[in-house]
């Protein structure tokens, strides 16, 4: 009678445990790309859609599929952090903060010159791997959940 209810509970915690350790690894991957960028080690010449799902992908495999699908990366510079800021979030009505700009049809990746304020978001579709779970934590409608990580930097003054 006991062992029903242990199971789930086993699972859901392991399902919890190995989601966010998927979430933690993505953004230290993030940060370390950022930085990456920062320095001037990846050239703004050189960083493209491919290349920087490469980078992120190639460190992401030992936790989610063969060439990471459902990944998501989005790269832009900007004039100052105020409007970084305002690019990504914004308040709704309940006062809880919201992503914005999240459909993939908008991102891009242009990375700014050295001395530029750029902004590195990147989204996963996580896959919920039990089915009794799927419909508590997903958040997006094919069942999957948003893992996002972000980071926002000004480059150093490295030679372009």
């Amino acid at each position: 009678m006991l062992a029903v209810p242990f199971a789930l509970l086993v699972f859901a915690i392991l399902e919890s445990l190995i989601s966010f350790g998927g979430q933690e690894v993505m953004a230290n991957i993030t940060a370390d790309v950022a930085r990456r960028l920062r320095t001037g080690q990846e050239r703004q010449a050189n960083v493209t859609e491919a290349t920087l799902k490469t980078m992120i992908c190639g460190r992401l495999e030992i936790m989610v599929a063969k060439d990471c699908p459902g990944l998501e990366v989005d790269l832009r510079a900007y004039p100052s952090f105020a409007v970084a800021a305002q690019a990504g979030f914004k308040i709704n009505q309940d006062g809880e903060i919201e992503l914005t700009g999240t459909d993939p049809a908008t991102f891009t990746v242009s990375p700014g010159p050295a001395e530029s304020i750029n902004m590195l978001r990147v989204f996963y579709k996580w896959p919920i791997m039990t089915n009794f779970m799927a419909k508590s934590t997903a958040n997006l409608k094919d069942g999957n959940t948003l893992h996002f990580a972000s980071i926002t930097w000004q480059n150093e003054p490295f030679d372009d």
